[in-house]
This record gives C-alpha cells, structure tokens and sequence, in this order.
C-alpha cells in the first residue's frame, strides 16, 4: 500500500502545477482522483476491526447520545428483502445515488449559449453541493467518501477556477459574475467541512483515524492544498490557515508528502531557465548539460506561443508557491531546508532581466497581450521578492520578535541571508526596495546589541552598491538609517529635564524625528551652505535631525533662534540646550526674538532666463516654446524614405526652372519705340562711361601684324618642369637674390653684358657654394700617362685599374668578371 500511493503521489507532484503544465506540453493530469487509486473501499471485516465490542450491542441513536465517534459508529437499516441490518455508520450502501457534474471554465468570448450552457451547469453544481452540505455528519461522511462524481467536480473547480491575473475572471455578465460567486462559496465551504474532524460534540471523529481516511482516501494532497490557498487565500486566510493547520496536526504524513514536493517545485525555475536557452550552473544544475546538445531557443528567438506559455506558468507558479507559505507558515522551514532561497534569488538574477527584454523588443501583433505580459511578470517578480521575505520573516525574524532562545543564532542565519544576496544585485535592489534591509539590520541592533557593526556595514555598502549598478537612485530608507546612527552618540536627552542617560536615544523619540526630518538624497561629506549662506559644517541631513531633537524639548523656540544658537556654538545641541535652560546665552544671542522663523532661503535665479545660446528663440527651443512642430523631428532615416524614392524626386529641378529660363531668349537688338523707356522693357539705363573709358586706352592701337615684341611675353618654364633636385633649385633662388642687388647696379643703357665677365661671375659662385658645403671636387682621371717606354706613374697606374675594374657599369656589363670566372674554372688556357 505504501509503495502504490508512493507512485501516485509522483505522479501528482509532477503535474504541478496544473494548467501551467498543459501549457508547456505535457497534457495535465485531469485531478487527484483521476490519478489515483480506486479510493479504500471497508468491507464489514474491515470496518468490525474499527468497531469495539460494546458498540455492536448499540444502536444509532444511543451510540450518538453516548458520544461515539463516527468512524466507530453501527446503524441498524432494513436491508434489500426487508429484514433489518446492522452497518457501519461509514459504508458504501449508505451512500446516495446522484450525479455531480464537472465544472467547466466559460471561454472569454463566449456566445449566448454557450453562457447559457455555463449557467445551467453552475446551477447544477450549487444545488447538489447545497444538499451535500445540509446531509447531517454521517451522510455528508458515507457520499465524500465513496462518492467518485463528487470528487471529480470538487477537482474540476480547482483545475479551472479562474485565478486572479486571468483575463476570464472580467465576468462578462451580472449574471456570471453572480453565480460564479455563489459556487466559489459553496466549493469553499464544502472543502471546509471536509477538513473539520469534530462538527459538534455529538458529530466527530478520532482524530488519528480521520487523519487516516482523508490521507488514505486522497482527500487531501499536497497539489490540493496549493490550489485551495491560491484560490480562496484572499479573504479567507484565517480559516484557510485553521483548515490546513489541522489536516497537516491530524496527519503528520502530509508533512513529508511536502519534502517530496519541494524539489518538484524546484524543478519549475530549472524547466523555465532550460525553455528560456540559459545553463543552469553551480548549485541549479540537475544533470550535466551534453556537449552534444543542440542550441536551445532564447526568450527573444523562440515561438510566440511557447513564449507566451512561459510566462502564464510562471506567473501560477510564483502565485501559488507565495499564497501556500503565505497561508501556511509552518512549510517555510522545509522550503528554506531544501535551499529554495538560494535557488531562488539565482533564477531571478538569471531569467527576469532576459525576459523583461523579450517581453519589451518582441513584435506583438496585439499591442493588449504584451501589455497582459509585462503585468504578470511584473507580478511573478513581485511575488518572488514576497516569497523570500516570507521565508526570512517566518524563520529568521519571527523567533528574534517573540523573544525565543538563541536569539544569536536566528541573527547570524538572517545575516548570512543577507549576504549571500550580494551578488545577485537586480534581486537585492528590488527585495530592498520593497523590504528596506534597513529596518531588519536596525531591528537586530535592538534585539541584540552586540551585533557585528563590520559585518551590517558591509551588508549596508553591498545594498548601495548594487543601486548604483542598475542606475537607481540611492535608497531613502538606507539614507535616513546612516543619518541616525551618525546620531545616535550624542543625541539623547540632556541634563535634568529627561530620566534617561546622557547619550541614550528612546526609541519614540527616533520615530518622532524620523516623521518630522525630511532627509536629502544624498549626504556630502563636505561642508553645506545654511539658511544664511554661511558655511555649515555638517550635512542638511544632520542639521534638520539637530533642531528637530532641540524642539522635541523647547517647543516654543522658533527654528531661526534655534540655527543662531546652533551656529553660535558649533553646532553642539547638548550645549545649546544647556545654556538655553540656565539663561547663560551669549549677549548677541539675548538680544534675538526667542520665536524667530527660520529665513526664508534665497531663490536662485532661473538658469532660462540668464542663459545665451545660439539656438534661442529658434523654431527648436523647447523652453521658450510650448508647441514644436515634431513632424520636422525624427530620428535616424525617416520613416517612408528610401534611396529610389529620393533619387526619383525632382522638384529641386521644378523649383530652379523659372530661374534658368531667362537664360533661354538672347535678343542682338532691342528697338525701343518712341515714348517708351528702358524700364518697360526691364533694362537699365544706358551709360556711355564704358565706352568713353575704353576708348581713351586705344585697345588695339599698338598691334602689329605677325610675330612682335610687343605681342609677346618672354617665355618661362614653369618650376616643377625644371631639371634638377630641390636644393639646386633653392641655390639658384639664392644666386638670384645675389645678383639682384648687381644687377641693379648695371648700367642700364648696356644691352648686352660681357661675356667672359658673366663666366667669371659665375665661377665664383659656384666656388663660394662648394666651399660653403665643404665640397671636393674629384680629382680628374689619367689613364693616358706617358709615352711607352718612359714609365708611368702611381697615379695612372690606379687610374687604369679603377678603369678596368669597372667597365661593368657601362656596356657589355660584367664583361670582365665573367672571363675571369671562366679563366679560373679552366675552361680555357690563361
């Protein structure tokens, strides 16, 4: 028996949850009854084992006077040929024959009908579950028991019941929504009595066997429970907590059907992150991923549908895992046991950024179900975070509040929680803005004074830092926590006026000043400016927490007194209250009204109106402007443009047509009539100056016939045509500017120069030039030298060599190298 419902129950957990599972594939399991084994059906020697001796020999009515439970009850009834019976109080024969019907979800566009049809099946439905509840306790006992339409309708509410962020649970009628109301009630109801071991002191059972017949008979699983807590969670906590509290007190079983079912709903986040392409890694991985796996489709590339699928089943996933703990605190400790926190906050790091991309760049053909998505992943988001405050607060907080023993040790696991949320930041900055880890550190340092201050700091700068990570602002919770610590040395009550110590804050004053301080964004470290526009050496932040601790003890002082005295003796609250009391102010501060306002602060003036900018008052500035013209405005290539369209566009040529067309009509002549002017035909006014000053020049007077001086220019090549390198062209500019100042000195009337003068001239600067660059000429070769016979000399005889060594570099190159190579290879006689 232990071994068939041990395979029922996996079959159970591994349809969780269970239209989210029919959406990713796999056909969900229609209910728990469905699933699971034909229910135990007692036999009268089963049931005379449950029946003690002394209550055979009792009828009904005296075994219900003396209080007998009902599982141990006897009823005498007449049997099938009319003699009397003696049955047990619980036994199929007892049941009543009638037929429950399954409950069926009304589509969203539904036709008349088909409402109908909805309708008279809801009817259906209340009016046999109305008669089921008005059964007394046996009745209602012997049809919930061995009653199988019964319990395939109650399950069929729970597989189709609307759930909150379903878009059907819009009724579409008064009519709907009314009878969906009334059956959503009776369900409830029914589930609650079934849950209840003692109705009366007369109508209950044994508590062990009733934990026996609803673990046995499948009334209640852990699948069950879920869907009861997501379904009748809201409004309904109180008794749905009472209900399930007992079934888990009555049956202990349950509590390690949960420990079964703990990694099952682990297994939801790794199925999601495998759907979605991301590895799971670390501690989230359930097996090896194959090298020859094949690429698994992201949240951006994969089908709509599937994408969609994904999302409806986290969002029932994360709904219904919070609703249980929500409703049921016990089961966060198995939740935590089984590392569900750090799974968690992995998932969430891994899969909500990449599926908030998707959900925001995929194309949508309908704008509404994209809108629908990002609502429940906003929700299964928040969901999530509520999940693990759940778990912190019910094992971690919980026990620290009440006060139990080793307040230390619940201390130390919440901190080390905290920890190891740091390097998830998109978790830790969404957990903190919805739970400050503020006032969880802040309630530690009450409960336990001797907290680790290193270790909360370091908590304290991982929360700030991951804010700055993601771009968002630093937290005003964590801002005004730094702010009172800061404080709380030397902000307590002063002197004789207050029963506490010197340096103690209480508690309500704490909260006082946190409601009255508006605290700043963020505290500079540097000096501030005050009221006056003196430096102040402390933040905005402290001076508003100084004047609000003064107030809180002289109320009728006004707060500009207050910021003299403050600034009169720097700033030292504790002094500036003890020189208020005993009337020892400075004489300056005497003279002061005592209900002195604080100055009102200076406003600066607008950035607007002072600034200068080349774009002002033009058709663009937006601030002088309340309307721009945005169809002038767009970004990248506007849209409806392409490369043809705009090749193929020729009104630029229409626009300059009527300028080109006065170039068309050239008119030799025009003939102006008598009594008409130059205007009418739209010409100037003659003006004979051009022609009187050309003439007086004689253009043309001076030209000759054929080849003349006159007619000719000397001719000149141009620069870059002329031979020779740079530096020859750059002494030949220096030549010129020498012979510049000569050549003005030459008589001008002397046509041509002499020659030999001119050559002399140029020798000379030639020789100037080679000595200024330290030039050698070379020295000229000899290799006639003398007559044969007379000997010749060292010089000629180099001479002739050099010669004969390189005649390789004029033609018949290499002449003489090769025939002494073929003299050495002794190809023939030297």
């Amino acid at each position: 028996m232990v071994l068939l419902r041990m395979r029922h129950f996996l079959r159970i957990v591994t349809s969780f949850p269970y239209e989210t599972n029919r959406r990713l594939g796999g056909e969900r399991l229609k209910s728990t009854l469905r699933a699971k084994l034909r229910c135990l059906w007692w036999n009268g020697q089963e049931v005379s084992q449950l029946v003690s001796v002394e209550g055979k020999r009792r009828d009904g009515e005296a075994m219900a006077s003396a209080r007998v439970p009902l599982d141990e009850q006897v009823v005498t009834e007449p049997g099938p040929v009319g003699k009397e019976r003696t049955l047990p109080a619980l036994h199929p024969e007892r049941k009543e024959d009638r037929c429950f019907v399954p409950y069926k979800l009304l589509v969203e566009d539904a036709s008349p009908a088909e409402v109908e049809e909805f309708l008279e099946y809801v009817r259906f439905i209340i009016e046999d579950l109305e008669w089921l509840l008005a059964l007394p306790h046996d009745k209602f006992w012997c049809q919930v028991l061995f009653d199988e339409s019964l319990q395939m309708c109650l399950e069929s509410y729970l597989r189709h019941a609307p759930r909150s962020l379903d878009i059907t649970v819009l009724p579409s009628s008064p009519a709907v929504a009314e009878m969906q109301r009334s059956i959503h009630k009776t369900i409830f109801l029914t589930f609650l009595r079934m849950a209840t071991h003692k109705e009366s002191k007369e109508n209950f059972f044994t508590p062990s066997v009733f934990g026996e017949i609803i673990y046995e008979n499948f009334l209640f699983d852990i699948p069950k429970i879920l869907d009861l807590c997501v379904l009748f969670g809201k409004g309904n906590g109180h008794l749905l907590h009472k209900m399930i509290d007992n079934i888990f007190t009555q049956q202990p079983s349950y509590y390690s059907d949960l420990e079964e079912t703990v990694p099952t709903v682990l297994r939801v986040f790794d199925s999601i992150l495998d759907k979605c392409g991301l590895q799971c890694e670390g501690a989230t991985a359930i097996e090896p991923l194959r090298l020859t796996a094949h690429k698994q489709p992201t949240a951006m590339s994969m089908e709509q549908q599937d994408f969609v699928d994904i999302l409806l089943y986290l969002s029932d996933s994360t709904t219904t895992i919070h609703a249980f703990m929500d409703i049921f605190p016990a089961a966060c400790t198995t939740f935590l046991s089984h590392g569900f926190l750090g799974r968690l906050t992995l998932f969430y790091e891994a899969a909500v950024p990449d599926l908030e991309r998707a959900v925001r760049k995929r194309n949508f053909d309908d704008k509404g179900l994209q809108e629908d998505l990002w609502r429940r992943l906003s929700h299964s988001c928040r969901k999530m975070v509520e999940s693990a405050h759940l778990l912190l607060h019910h094992t971690c907080l919980q026990p620290i509040l009440e006060g139990k023993e080793n307040m230390q040790t619940f201390a130390e696991e919440l901190l080390q929680h905290f920890t190891s949320f740091l390097p998830e930041k998109r978790f830790l900055a969404d957990y903190n803005e919805q739970f400050p880890i503020t006032d969880d550190i802040s309630l530690l340092h009450q409960a336990i004074p001797v907290i680790d201050e290193t270790r909360t700091s370091y908590i304290l700068q991982g929360v700030e830092s991951a804010h700055d990570s993601l771009g968002r602002g630093r937290p005003q919770s964590l801002v005004q926590f730094r702010a009172f610590s800061s404080l709380s040395a030397d902000q307590g009550a002063v002197g004789g006026t207050s029963a506490t110590s010197g340096n103690s804050i209480s508690l309500a004053a704490q909260e006082t000043r946190r409601e009255n301080v508006e605290m700043a964004a963020a505290m500079l470290d540097g000096p501030q400016k005050g009221d006056n526009g003196a430096a102040c050496p402390i933040s905005t932040a402290e001076l508003e927490s100084l004047l609000s601790c003064i107030m809180d003890l002289l109320p009728d002082l006004g707060e500009g007194f207050l910021l003299a005295c403050l600034q009169e003796y720097d700033y030292n609250s504790e002094l500036v209250i003890n020189n208020i009391l005993e009337a020892r102010l400075s004489p300056n501060l005497d003279k002061l009204d005592r209900a002195m306002p604080r100055p009102v602060k200076e406003e600066l003036p607008n950035v607007l109106s002072t600034r200068s900018n080349v774009f002002d008052d033009d058709e663009f500035d937006v601030f002088r402007r309340d309307q721009v013209d945005m169809s002038r405005i767009w970004k990248g290539r506007r849209k409806g443009e392409n490369v043809e369209e705009l090749l193929n566009d020729k009104r630029h040529i229409e626009e300059q047509r009527a300028r080109y067309q006065a170039y068309e009509t050239v008119v030799d002549e025009i003939v102006i009539n008598p009594g008409e002017s130059a205007d009418t035909y739209g010409l100037d006014d003659y003006d004979d100056e051009y022609d009187d000053t050309y003439d007086m020049n004689q253009v043309g007077a001076n030209d000759l016939d054929g080849d003349s001086l006159l007619n000719r220019r000397p001719f000149t090549i141009p620069q870059v045509l002329r031979k020779g390198n740079a530096a020859e062209r750059e002494e030949e500019s220096e030549d010129e500017d020498e012979e510049e100042p000569l050549q003005n000195n030459v008589n001008r009337d002397q046509f041509v120069q002499d020659p030999a003068v001119l050559r002399e001239r140029a020798e000379a600067r030639r020789a100037a030039m080679h000595q200024r660059r330290g030039f050698r000429p070379e020295r000229s070769s000899n290799v006639v030298g003398e007559p044969k016979g007379k000997g010749q000399s060292q010089e000629t005889n180099v001479d002739r060599r050099r010669k004969e060594t390189n005649k390789s570099h004029v033609a018949n190159h290499n002449r003489r190298a090769m025939a002494d190579r073929k003299r050495n290879k002794g190809m023939f006689p030297s």
